[in-house]
């Protein structure tokens, strides 16, 4: 059985279930976050080690608890982080891992949190773009070209669709929820929405980077590491 025949096997078990905040779903699952993140622990490795040795300052969005900035400083102590989330929580655990490294949390929606201009050498996003559409996330890979300096860099590892089939599905189903329970279109609510890589990688090239490559997969298949080039 292919992915997407699990994932539409689990959607119609879970037909009824209601959506969940996206600031509430993680403040609920906080204490087990990173042992359920543990799986990419390679890719965590992987993204650390393609990190520019020039690069002195870094932006992660959707940093969580820090599982990837743990192996980044663990290779760059150096460098300078601002790291982006919605949930509190999650930031507090991970300043509670590196109280001696350069780093400014911010609490918020990097949607709406300003990124400057020309700021930064390279920039990070691990397993948390796939809760968005293509019209959400191009205003955000602009944001994310503009903040960094000419060369610099941005490094994305995220769930794919493997089939516009399943991409379209995918977003069928979550409009149908969100009708369903009413949710009005300003509330993030926790829903697996990934696109295709063809369709994420176009994103980004549509969004200026001119060097727009996909490096190889995770060993869960489902994970490919992109990197684009301002």
């Amino acid at each position: 059985m292919s992915e997407f025949e699990d994932i539409k096997k689990w959607l119609a078990d879970t037909a009824e279930e209601p959506l969940e905040e996206m600031g509430s779903f993680f403040a609920k699952r906080v204490s087990g976050y990173e042992e359920h993140m543990a799986v990419w622990r390679d890719s965590y490795q992987w993204m650390a080690r393609l990190i520019p040795g020039e690069a002195r300052n870094l932006l992660d969005i959707g940093c969580g608890t820090g599982l990837e900035l743990d192996e980044i400083f663990r290779l760059r102590p150096d460098i300078s982080v601002t790291g982006i989330d919605l949930e509190p929580a999650m930031l507090e655990r991970l300043k509670a891992k590196h109280r001696d490294r350069d780093i400014r949390l911010i609490q918020g929606d990097y949607f709406q949190v300003p990124f400057g201009e020309s700021c930064f050498d390279a920039a990070v996003s691990f397993e948390t773009l796939h809760h968005f559409k293509m019209e959400e996330k191009i205003i955000l890979f602009r944001k994310l070209y503009q903040a960094l300096r000419p060369g610099g860099c941005y490094l994305e590892a995220d769930y794919i669709a493997e089939s516009e089939e399943m991409e379209t599905y995918l977003f069928a189903e979550y409009a149908r929820r969100r009708e369903k329970s009413g949710i009005g279109a300003d509330v993030f609510v926790h829903f697996d929405t990934p696109l295709t890589l063809e369709h994420e990688m176009g994103l980004l090239q549509e969004a200026g980077f001119a060097g727009v490559e996909c490096l190889g997969y995770s060993s869960d298949s489902h994970t490919p590491m992109i990197r684009a080039v301002k």
